[in-house]
C-alpha cells in the first residue's frame, strides 16, 4: 500500500512538473516571440478585414522594412482615451497567449517610409512618393480609394517609421497625427512585432509578408 502511494504521488508530481514546464513555455512564447492580435476597426482592409486574428513576429531577425504590416504601441494621443476603455480582454485568452492584455493601446498599420526616408503624396498621377520615386501601391490598397485624400511631405527620422493603413480613407494614421502628443512617426522602441499570418477565421488562414515589389524600385535616402 505504501509503495502504491508514493507511486501516486510520484505520477502526480511528475504530471505538475509537466504542467508548470508548459505555463512557463507558453508564457515565454507569448511574451518574446509570438502574439495573437484581434483586428478591431476597418483601417487595413482588404489585406485585414474586422474580426481577423493575426499572429504577430516579435523577434526581429532583420531591420523592419517599407512594406511590413507592424503592431506597435500607440505613440501618444493616437487612439482616444473612449477608445482605449472599450478594450476588455478576456482574461482565459489572455492567459494562454491567445489575446494580449494591452492590445487595446496598440495598433497596426503598414510602414510606407523608414527613417532617412522622405515620403510625398503625391505626383501628377496620384501616387505616393517615397525619395522620389513613385510607388504602385495597388496590390495591397483598398479598392477605389486613393493613395491618400490629403497632400503631405515628411522627412522620417532616423529610429522611426511613416505608417498608413490600407483602406486610406478610414484609416487615423500618421497622416493625421502631426499634432498628436507623440507626433505622427512611430518610434523603432514602440513597434511590437511584424505580422505573419492570419490565423483566424479559417477561411481567411494565410501568410504574410512584407510587399517587396512595391518599393523595389525606391533608392536610398540622401547621405544612407
Amino acid at each position: 500500500m505504501q509503495g502504491e502511494t508514493k507511486s501516486l504521488w510520484g505520477t502526480i508530481r511528475e504530471f505538475a512538473i509537466i504542467i508548470i514546464i508548459a505555463l512557463i513555455v507558453s508564457w515565454a512564447l507569448k511574451t518574446f516571440v509570438v502574439r495573437s492580435f484581434h483586428i478591431p476597426s476597418a483601417s487595413m482592409q482588404q489585406t485585414l478585414e474586422v474580426g481577423d486574428r493575426v499572429m504577430v513576429n516579435q523577434l526581429f531577425f532583420n531591420d523592419v522594412e517599407r512594406g511590413d504590416v507592424i503592431v506597435f504601441d500607440d505613440p501618444g494621443g493616437w487612439l482616444a482615451p473612449g477608445v482605449t476603455a472599450q478594450y476588455k480582454p478576456n482574461p482565459v485568452l489572455v492567459f494562454v497567449g491567445l489575446q494580449p492584455a494591452d492590445a487595446g493601446t496598440q495598433l497596426i498599420k503598414r510602414v510606407i517610409g523608414v527613417g532617412g526616408d522622405t515620403v510625398e503624396c503625391c505626383d501628377d498621377q496620384g501616387h505616393l512618393m517615397v525619395n522620389g520615386e513613385p510607388i504602385d501601391e495597388s496590390s495591397y490598397l483598398y479598392p477605389g480609394v486613393t493613395p491618400s485624400d490629403v497632400p503631405f511631405s515628411v522627412d522620417v527620422p532616423e529610429g522611426h517609421y511613416w505608417v498608413m493603413g490600407d483602406n486610406r480613407s478610414n484609416s487615423l494614421d500618421s497622416r493625421y497625427n502631426t499634432n498628436a502628443t507623440g507626433g505622427p512617426f512611430v518610434p523603432a522602441d514602440g513597434v511590437v512585432g511584424e505580422v505573419f499570418v492570419i490565423n483566424w477565421p479559417l477561411d481567411r488562414l494565410r501568410w504574410m509578408g512584407s510587399d517587396e515589389k512595391t518599393f523595389a524600385t525606391v533608392p536610398d535616402p540622401q547621405g544612407a
